[in-house]
C-alpha cells in the first residue's frame, strides 16, 4: 500500500473544515482558489445553484503580458486583479474567500490582496 504525503493529508483535512464553514450564496458567492506547481486558478461560485459566475487563471490566454513562469506571486497578483474586474462586470462586490486548504501565504495571499485592491470585499 502506498503511503500518502503528510502535507497533502493536512491540506485535505483543512479543506474539509473550510468546506463545512464557507458557503457561497447568491448575495455573497465563494471565491475559490486552486494552485498547482505551474499555475493558479480562481473561481467565483454560487453554491446554491452550483454555477461558476466568474473565473480567471494564469494560463497564457488569460495573463497574456506575463512572460516566463506563471506559478509565482506576480502571476497570482495579475489573476487576483483579473478576477476582481470580472466579478465587478458580473455585478459581484462581496465574496467569501475559500483558500481551499492552502495556507494563507505566498501566492494565495497575493491573489487575495490583489482582488481586494480590485474592489472585492471579503
Amino acid at each position: 500500500m502506498a503511503k500518502t504525503n503528510p502535507r497533502a493529508r493536512s491540506r485535505v483535512r483543512r479543506k474539509a473544515h473550510i468546506k463545512r464553514v464557507v458557503r457561497g450564496t447568491s448575495d455573497r458567492p465563494r471565491l475559490s482558489v486552486f494552485r498547482s506547481a505551474n499555475h493558479i486558478y480562481a473561481q467565483i461560485i454560487d453554491d446554491t445553484t452550483g454555477t461558476t459566475l466568474a473565473s480567471a487563471n494564469s494560463l497564457p490566454k488569460d495573463v497574456k503580458k506575463h512572460d516566463g513562469h506563471r506559478g509565482n506571486i506576480d502571476a497570482a497578483k495579475k489573476v487576483g486583479a483579473l478576477i476582481a474586474t470580472r466579478a465587478k462586470k458580473a455585478g459581484i462586490g462581496q465574496v467569501c474567500f475559500d483558500r481551499n486548504g492552502y495556507l494563507y501565504h505566498g501566492r494565495v495571499a497575493a491573489l487575495a490582496d490583489a482582488a481586494r485592491e480590485g474592489g472585492l470585499t471579503f
